[in-house]
């Protein structure tokens, strides 16, 4: 997110932030909003630890409706996201995912990358489907994975190209909005 503010506050992207949502109520990003006087709210997803139940999906298309947000950016959800939330908003919701999708969906990508011996790993940028990370591709770039690459090291990496493209990314959609 606050790669998004960044670009907003230095005028390469025109966007506005009119919601943050969370389903962890202690996340920083929460905090980060909130010092920054957006409004914040919670997801409840009624305990379950990584489904997204149907109730807690229209609870929060409703949420996103009614603070008249028109694109969701996805960044550390851990959810499938299903109907009604991609009814709601078609093509419109997007997530960023630390690799070159459809390589290495799921959790730690780059460490995927590292055990598989690849050459290369990235981040991704895709709207997002009922699959887990097999939405159409926005925008996508790579790094080259090091010899004497670490876990956290190619991570750090990745993580700088997303702070660069996401913003692109939501650029790019919203022209089309």
């Amino acid at each position: 997110m606050q790669a998004i503010l960044d670009a907003i506050d230095s005028g390469t992207l025109d966007a506005k932030i009119g919601l943050v949502l969370s389903d962890h109520p202690d996340a920083f990003i929460l905090e980060r909003a909130r010092n920054r006087g957006i409004p914040t709210g919670l997801i409840d997803c009624r305990g379950f630890k990584t489904k997204f139940p149907e109730e807690a999906q229209a609870e929060t298309a409703a949420m996103l409706k009614d603070a008249g947000v028109e694109m969701v950016c996805l960044a550390g959800f851990l959810r499938l996201v299903k109907r009604p939330l991609l009814e709601v908003f078609p093509n419109r919701i997007l997530n960023i995912h630390p690799s070159l999708l459809p390589a290495f969906p799921g959790l730690a990508a780059w460490s995927q990358a590292l055990e598989a011996g690849a050459k290369e790993a990235g981040c991704t940028v895709h709207f997002v489907d009922e699959g887990m990370d097999t939405g159409p591709i926005i925008l996508q770039e790579s790094v080259p994975i090091l010899d004497d690459d670490t876990s956290e090291a190619l991570h750090a990496r990745i993580q700088v190209l997303e702070h660069r493209l996401y913003p692109e990314a939501i650029r790019l959609v919203g022209k089309k909005l």
